[in-house]
């Protein structure tokens, strides 16, 4: 058995409790959207989604630190077992009724990703990993796809909300992308465009101005299903770097080219 195994029970279960939350307010129940920045959303939803879910925590794990996402201003990881939650990734998609949010648990110790939790609040989907013991949805084992030819592929990415500093160039790259892929597609949270790669839905992902909350969950499950992920320099810095690319080894590849082609070395490093 995993040492990790109630770690990801109990992870489960705030999830699901924090997606019913949600839940409860996409059925009609009245919320308030307030901006933290700008185009950057906060709701009621989100608020009761993540109190809910430091509920569960704090009593199971009095002693493991919290970063979250609407009560954490933290921009280092502790030395300590760290939660890393996100309560609505895609709160914007959320308050628009478009049908692609998250919720999103991710443990880390030892400064490494050590189990992994995204549900899609909408279809129920859950996606999870476990360091060292691969990656599922609804418990069924998922890998990355096989494809090695970018004019192949299917391509995941996002749109900073609220740093336009690089936007020139993302829409550059995008433009070059565009020419030289099957497609490229917009959901609008990293979560799940991470879990899409891990399940061979997506080929690959990038993008920038991202939060550890957002990607420290997903990007553990596209390494437990054979992918490759790191920041734009090819390290290991993703969590931190708000930039990260990820996918299959080939498609990772060619992503992580054609970044560096169009973005200088200060850019690529953040």
């Amino acid at each position: 058995m995993s040492n990790y195994s109630r770690d990801l029970e109990i992870a489960k279960k705030a999830a699901g409790e924090a997606a019913g939350i949600v839940r409860s307010y996409r059925d009609g129940r009245h919320y308030e959207v307030d901006f933290k920045g700008r185009n950057d959303l906060v709701t009621d939803a989100d608020l009761a989604s993540e109190k809910k879910i430091l509920e569960i925590l704090r009593e199971a794990y009095p002693d493991d630190q919290v970063m979250a996402e609407e009560t954490s201003g933290d921009a280092v990881l502790p030395d300590r077992r760290t939660w890393l939650i996100d309560p609505i990734d895609g709160t914007t998609n959320f308050t628009h009724g478009f049908p692609v949010s998250c919720v999103s648990v991710a443990l880390w110790e030892n400064e490494q990703p050590q189990l992994g939790l995204v549900l899609e609040i909408n279809s129920g989907e859950c996606f999870s990993a476990v360091r060292g013991e691969g990656a599922r949805l609804d418990g069924e084992e998922i890998c990355v796809s096989a494809v090695k030819e970018p004019r192949n592929a299917l391509v995941g990415t996002g749109f900073p909300y609220n740093d336009m500093s690089l936007f020139s160039n993302y829409l550059r790259l995008f433009e070059w992308l565009v020419h030289r892929t099957q497609g490229i597609r917009r959901p609008g949270a990293a979560s799940w465009d991470l879990c899409c790669v891990a399940a061979g839905r997506f080929d690959g992902f990038y993008e920038y101005a991202l939060n550890p909350w957002d990607v420290g969950a997903g990007a553990l499950i596209v390494q437990e299903a054979g992918g490759v992920v790191t920041d734009w320099e090819g390290g290991d810095g993703w969590l931190f770097s708000e930039r990260i690319v990820a996918g299959n080894p080939s498609v990772h590849a060619f992503l992580l080219e054609g970044i560096r082609g169009h973005f200088t070395d200060e850019e690529l490093r953040g």
